[in-house]
Parts: structure tokens; C-alpha cells; sequence
């Protein structure tokens, strides 16, 4: 090695533990009270310990090593990592209140900069009210009640008459799923559903699918642990903002033509309803019901009702092609309590344990968020025999409860089993928490719920699933694996029954 070179890397080393030095001694006085963990190296913290492409995993690892709570540095910020159902549950569900916060996360933070958070990263009083607000409205409209039910039912025979158009052929199942989810809150948001072939309900599918695989690649991860740092690096992440208010942009020409046709005894939709909330609040000038936030907001729900659910529909499907035999006990479920002269309806999934588990099973092997969005202390916080610092953020790792072995035996093997008792019955369990559990638990959870069982029985009360591969030879493990688990691109055939 050259000299200089030497020199270098010793002067590298040596102002690295110089700044280490110093932003240790700015340490917090009950910082030091915090749960232990891997040391941070000065900047990077622990990124260098990060593989970027699966962090669940690493966090697997660490909680083997320094416990259920453990603290780690994702660059420059302080994180609490909660692994296993105990700690999860205490928590979120426990003491639900201590941790409710929504904590940062860069990448969706620089989404909303300068603007008002909406319903999923906003806190304090304004979450509380848009919250409260969106379950509200939800629940008017139908979620969970017999009208979203027949929407679905009639959104699900759409989707068949476009699947019956395929003739067999090979078919990628991302947008007619996209499509079809995506008009079940259509309806419910904007009051109306969109064709197939609409080419700009098309272009929105797209933009928000390429979003949710940024978020879970390598690009999504690096910006959450260096964002100052990755805002001037080129990449795919930027154009996250780009798509996004392409998005917004989309629901504000539906806002407006709501202005023009709002008919206060009669609302429509979601839209509607938010509108007379800030005409009743117009004298009020510290209200929370703007255009603006009716813009997040309304993005919030379009988005999260659209691309979650269809991740996990489509996820589902691949797994069906996985194993036919699974697949076909469902077909024979389905032809013995519904048969084929009628549509699936809720009433029936209590008569279909089999199903059910397999839809559950689904949920819980792809832990389609395995970190869960990120949660905060907003105040020092006993935990346990420690104590976590103000603005700390949390991360609640589902993954970790989903996966549990010893609720789940053989967790990383897809079983429906693990949702039956031996006698064939279904069985609940508390460690399924694919929606997140407490006070942050999903808005749409009842709506995805419903989606996902009628949807699925639907396609299978009509169709065979076949794969044109060998169904040995498909991999049902994430191609991304970050915020989110995405499935690997596939393709299959529809067969009419």
C-alpha cells in the first residue's frame, strides 16, 4: 500500500472516532438506559450491517443475538426494533396510546414536504379527527355492511369477463387485479368505477404499482437510511415524488368536479362528504378538513386500497400455481357450499374453514409489510427495564409475529394447517397481524378483508389457475423485500371450470 494511502485511511479512522467521540457525549443523559444493540459506526451508523435487499432477515438475526427490543442507528437516526409477538403485542396493543405515533420515514416524508401529512403519516389531533373521519365515512358507505358487498360482488364479474377475454392465453395478473381493487374503493372515494381499458385509470395502476416497488428495492431502503445523501444521487427514487403527484393530480380533477355537481342532501362518496365537512367548518380557522388535506387524504385511501390488496391477491394466485393441490381443495369447497348458479358472498366463508385458512396462510407467508410503517415515542418511555428517548422512532417487525415458529410451526413453508384445528375447523389465532395491530391498525382492514374472500372465491369458482412453468420451478420467495414484500413478475393461464 502507498504511503499516502496509509495516511489516509488513518486519518479517516481517526476523525471517524472523533466524531463519534463527539456525538456521544451530546448523547442523552437516559440514552444510555437504552435497549442494547449493534454499535453504530459514526454517520452510517449500522447501515454497513444492513443488507438492503431483506432487512427483516438481518433484524432476524440481531434479535437472536441482543433480544426481543434492541436499539440500532439507521444512519443518523435512533431506532427501537421490537421482534416477537410478546413485545409487538405489549406495545402496540398494551399500551397502544405510548406508542400511536407515526414515525419518519424519509422517502414518503419528502413525498409530502411542505404539505399537510393526510391520514397515514400525520399525528396528534389532526390523525385523530381524519381518522375518525375516514372510519366514519367508510363505514357509511358500506364497509363492512351489505352495499360494499355487492359492489365487490359486482366488481368481481367485471374482472371475470376480462379474465374469460384472455382465451387461455398467458396472462400477467398485475393490472386487471390492480384494476379491479382499485374500482371497488373507486366507488366508495370518487362514487363511480373505471373501464379496464380506461388508459388514464391505466396510467394511475402503473404509477402507483412502480411506487410500492421503489419503496420495497435497494433504492427505497438506501433513501430511508441516507436521504440527504440520496437526494443527490440519480436513481429510480426519484421518481417516487414524480408519480405521486401525478396521483395527486388525478384525485383533484375529481375533487373539482365534485364542487360542480355536490348535492348536500344526497352525498356520493367519500369526496362529497369531506366537502360539507369543510363547509360546516368554514368559520374555523384551526380546522383540519382543507383541500389539501382532502387531497392526502383521498390519495391515501385510493392508493393503499388499490396496491396492497391486489400485492396480496396477486401474490396469492402465484402461490395457488405453487401448489395445485391446495388449489383444487379450495374448488372442491366452493362447489359444495356455493356451488356455481350463485356469486360468493360473506355469509359463506363461516361455512369454509379450508378456504379461509388458505386465504389467511396467504397473508401471513407473505407478510406483505414486514416492518410495519414506523411508529414513535413522543415522550420518554419506560419499556420493559428500559427507557426509550423522546422521538425515538419504533419498528414493530411483523414479519416476526407472522412468521412465529412456535405459533406457526415450519413458519417459511406455506401450510394452511397452521389456520386448522385437526378436526378441520378454522383457527384464530392473535400473532395474525398482517394489518398491524392497536391504535395504527389499517383504516380499510374490514373492506381488504372482504376484497380478498370474494374476489378469490370468485376467480375459483369459475376458473382453473395453470401455471406454464413447472409448478416446481416457481419461487414464491419476494423478488423485493424492504417496506414491502413484491412478488416475482409471473404469468398464467385461466381455464374456464
Amino acid at each position: 500500500m502507498e504511503p499516502l494511502g496509509t495516511v489516509t485511511i488513518l486519518m479517516i479512522i481517526c476523525i471517524s472516532c472523533l466524531v463519534f467521540l463527539a456525538v456521544r457525549s451530546r448523547t442523552p443523559e437516559n440514552a444510555k438506559q437504552l435497549p442494547p444493540g449493534p454499535p453504530p459506526l459514526p454517520i452510517v451508523g449500522n447501515a454497513l450491517q444492513v443488507k438492503t435487499n431483506n432487512l427483516a432477515q438481518v433484524l432476524q438475526e440481531f434479535s437472536e443475538k441482543y433480544g426481543s427490543v434492541f436499539t440500532m442507528y439507521f444512519g443518523a437516526e435512533r431506532v427501537v426494533v421490537l421482534h416477537g409477538y410478546d413485545a409487538v403485542k405489549e406495545a402496540l396493543i398494551d399500551r397502544g396510546d405510548e406508542f400511536a405515533a407515526r414515525g419518519p420515514l424519509p422517502i414518503a416524508d419528502d413525498i409530502n414536504k411542505g404539505l399537510v401529512p393526510g391520514i397515514v403519516f400525520s399525528n396528534g389531533e389532526v390523525w385523530k379527527e381524519l381518522r375518525r373521519f375516514a372510519l366514519t365515512t367508510l363505514r357509511n358507505f358500506g364497509m363492512g355492511k351489505k352495499s360494499i358487498e355487492e359492489r365487490i360482488q359486482e366488481e368481481a364479474q367485471f374482472l371475470l369477463e376480462k379474465l374469460q377475454d384472455t382465451q387461455e392465453k398467458p396472462l400477467d395478473p398485475t393490472y386487471p387485479l390492480s384494476c379491479a381493487l382499485s374500482n371497488v374503493i373507486c366507488a366508495i372515494v370518487f362514487g363511480k368505477r373505471y373501464d379496464y381499458n380506461d388508459k388514464k385509470f391505466l396510467s394511475i395502476m402503473s404509477l402507483m404499482n412502480e411506487n410500492f416497488q421503489i419503496f420495497s428495492s435497494s433504492w427505497g431502503q438506501l433513501y430511508n437510511l441516507f436521504p440527504s445523501l440520496m437526494k443527490r444521487i440519480p436513481g429510480p427514487h426519484h421518481k417516487v415524488l414524480k408519480n405521486n403527484l401525478a396521483t395527486r393530480e388525478f384525485v383533484l380533477e375529481e375533487v373539482e368536479e365534485h364542487k360542480a355537481t355536490l348535492d348536500p342532501s344526497s352525498p356520493r362518496d367519500f369526496i362529497d362528504c369531506f366537502l360539507m365537512k369543510m363547509d360546516q367548518e368554514k368559520g374555523n380557522s384551526a380546522s383540519h378538513f382543507t383541500i389539501e388535506n382532502l387531497a392526502i387524504s383521498t390519495v391515501d385511501l385510493f392508493a393503499a386500497g388499490t396496491e396492497t390488496t391486489s400485492t396480496t391477491l396477486r401474490y396469492g394466485l402465484m402461490t395457488l400455481l405453487k401448489y395445485p393441490e391446495i388449489q383444487e381443495k379450495v374448488h372442491e369447497e366452493i362447489d359444495r357450499v356455493i356451488g356455481r348458479s350463485r356469486s360468493p358472498c360473506m355469509a359463506d366463508r363461516g361455512e369454509m374453514p379450508y378456504t379461509d385458512a388458505v386465504i389467511h396462510e396467504i397473508q401471513r407467508f407473505i407478510s406483505l409489510i414486514p416492518l410495519s410503517l414506523p411508529h414513535a415515542v413522543l415522550k420518554d418511555t419506560p419499556f420493559r427495564q428500559y427507557v426509550i428517548p423522546k422521538g425515538t422512532t419504533i419498528y414493530p417487525i411483523l414479519t416476526s409475529v407472522l412468521h412465529d415458529s412456535k405459533e406457526f410451526p415450519n413458519p417459511k413453508e406455506f401450510d394452511p394447517g397452521h389456520f386448522l384445528h385437526k378436526d378441520g375447523t378454522f383457527r384464530k389465532s392473535d400473532y395474525f397481524m398482517p394489518f398491524s395491530a392497536g391504535k395504527r391498525i389499517c383504516v380499510g382492514e374490514g373492506l381488504a378483508r372482504m376484497e380478498i374472500f370474494l374476489f378469490l372465491t370468485t376467480i375459483l369458482q369459475n376458473f382453473t389457475l395453470k401455471s406454464i412453468i413447472d409448478p416446481k420451478d416457481i419461487d414464491i420467495t419476494p423478488v423485493l423485500s424492504s417496506i414491502g414484500n413484491c412478488p416475482r413478475p409471473y404469468q398464467l393461464c385461466i381455464v374456464p371450470r
